[in-house]
């Protein structure tokens, strides 16, 4: 079967992506769905999208995979990095060769080539003049975004400040309001990751991935389903063993 022009596909994910936000939808899911898109439409491997707190401190959202969310928190701990960068300039960060920036990051860059990564990108994400996050983007091999690239990138940074922010209309008090509710959110699916790789004996990323999947089977957010996992004790083993089931179930 061929496979649809790029702009048809660019098109569908954009109005998937929209109608999420027009309908009740889990922002830490839409998000990583959201990173899930970038490494789909864009010459890159992966994507991560890092939010500011009202500290102006960047924490990881959401990430395409394991491997990409903790080369960001390693970004932040260094302080270092192409997000890192984005942020705090407010401008875009395209780097064909990340050999070339080991200089400029002399700890980031060791570890986004033992992590497998060649280059790096990342967009602003604004909202009501303030930059609120970034949307980062990691390549398997060497390569320049292009235009047309870099516009798909920053159409969907947009989109996830949207989804972060769509409850009210942004103003500078709302925005550090409502980026606190979703980095709260981010917390309780981190807690249950956790929760479920040592109940479980599995990796971070397939707890991560057993939470959505019980999430959408049931009809349930994500965060929700994080939340009553780790604060809900009367529910908790019939939920546990309900994921579990999910766990050991042959695939489809």
């Amino acid at each position: 079967m061929t496979e649809a022009p790029r702009e048809a596909r660019v098109l569908e994910a954009v109005v998937s992506l929209v109608d999420s936000l027009l309908d009740d939808f889990d922002v830490v899911d839409l998000l990583t769905e959201l990173t899930e898109r970038c490494a789909e439409l864009l010459d890159v491997a992966s994507g991560g999208l890092l939010l500011a707190d009202p500290l102006e401190q960047l924490r990881v959202l959401a990430a395409t995979s394991e491997e990409t969310r903790e080369l960001e928190l390693f970004q932040l701990q260094a302080d270092e990095g192409p997000c890192v960068d984005c942020y705090f300039t407010g401008q875009p960060v395209s780097v064909a060769d990340i050999k070339s920036e080991a200089d400029r990051w002399p700890r980031f860059v060791p570890a986004a080539l033992e992590a497998g990564f060649a280059s790096v990108h990342a967009v602003p994400m604004r909202a009501a003049g303030i930059v609120v996050g970034a949307l980062g983007l990691f390549g398997h091999r060497p390569g320049a975004l292009n235009d047309a690239d870099r516009l798909v990138g920053q159409t969907l940074a947009h989109i996830a400040t949207v989804a972060i922010l769509q409850e009210h209309p942004p103003t500078p008090s709302t925005v550090m309001q409502q980026l606190r509710n979703a980095l709260t959110s981010r917390v309780h699916v981190e807690q249950a990751k956790g929760f479920l790789r040592e109940s479980l004996d599995i990796s971070v990323e397939q707890a991560f991935e057993l939470l959505r999947n019980d999430a959408h089977t049931h009809g349930a957010h994500l965060t929700d389903v994080a939340r009553k996992l780790m604060t809900d004790r009367q529910s908790r083993q019939q939920l546990l063993a309900s994921i579990a089931e999910s766990a050991s179930a042959p695939p489809l």
